[in-house]
């Protein structure tokens, strides 16, 4: 039997009519939920995925602002530009697209967001509370990822989960979140050996290597959910992921597609972190 495919884009509207309700009730208290995007340079796919935040922000009804500046800005200029959002009351969320031009440090301008209003879940101080399990800001792709295996297809207590890739953005902390979950979880990465032996032991697969078609039916245990959440362009032009979707298929119980699978439920858990931050903010 084929894997039922998992469509991220159903379940992210299913959750953006949730925060769509929640924003109508916070407004009539007053609280409009705001998120500020600020973008540096001229990077064709940075400005897509831009305008796919400030889309789903007007979906939802937050109020969003960009700011654009030319590749030449400079590191203390952002690093101002940063100060006054943490300072504005009417900032509820700050993100900063990346990648940045080279001659600035991700990490400093990372750092330099306050921690109540990193929507991207970057921040030192939102990876350690994450860590600890304490409330914060969660990384929104990791956490769009355990919203659509919960609301979908599996309890993930008990199950073996197996992770591979070991980025800061993806890799690690969806490793952690699933352990979160009760999930007994297994990471590779590319010194891993006989990977084959690891991934098929898995009840979950979550497929975060950026190599196209890296993972086939020879890695997948029959029954399994996989996640695969690599976007490649192949020579062809083509959009493809990390795992052969159509081999895939034959073994899985449930798949994510490319596109349309992991990707849409990214932007909705930036409005969800912005909703939450403004919720937070209206507290204090």
């Amino acid at each position: 039997m084929a894997a039922t495919i998992l469509q991220g884009k159903e379940v992210a509207q299913s959750i953006r009519t949730e925060l769509a309700t929640e924003v109508a009730d916070l407004k009539k208290q007053g609280i409009i939920p705001g998120l500020t995007v600020v973008l540096v340079g001229d990077d064709p796919a940075s400005h897509s995925y831009v305008r796919g935040k400030s889309k789903g922000c007007e979906e939802v009804g937050i109020r969003s602002e960009l700011i654009l500046k030319d590749a030449s800005t400079t590191e203390e200029e952002l690093l101002s530009i940063i100060q006054g959002l943490n300072e504005n009351p009417n900032v509820n969320g700050i993100l900063v697209q990346l990648p940045l031009p080279a001659h600035i440090s991700e990490s400093a301008v990372i750092e330099a967001i306050h921690p109540e209003k990193d929507v991207d879940g970057f921040h030192p101080i939102s990876v350690g509370n994450m860590v600890l399990g304490n409330e914060t800001m969660l990384p929104c792709t990791p956490h769009g990822i355990i919203e659509l295996i919960k609301r979908t297809c599996t309890e993930i207590a008990g199950k073996h989960a197996v992770v591979i890739g070991r980025s800061n953005i993806v890799g690690k902390p969806v490793s952690l979140l699933l352990q979160q979950e009760n999930a007994t979880v297994t990471m590779c990465h590319s010194r891993t050996q006989n990977l084959e032996e690891h991934t098929r032991r898995a009840d979950i697969l979550v497929v975060a290597t950026g190599k196209a078609l890296m993972i086939g039916k020879e890695h997948v245990k029959p029954g399994a959910v996989v996640i695969d959440v690599g976007v490649n362009r192949i020579e062809t032009g083509k959009l493809v992921g990390d795992v052969k979707f159509d081999e895939v298929q034959e073994v899985a119980s449930f798949l994510t597609p490319v596109p349309g699978g992991v990707g849409p439920m990214t932007i909705t858990m930036l409005l969800k972190n912005t909703v939450s931050a403004a919720k937070k903010q209206a507290k204090r």
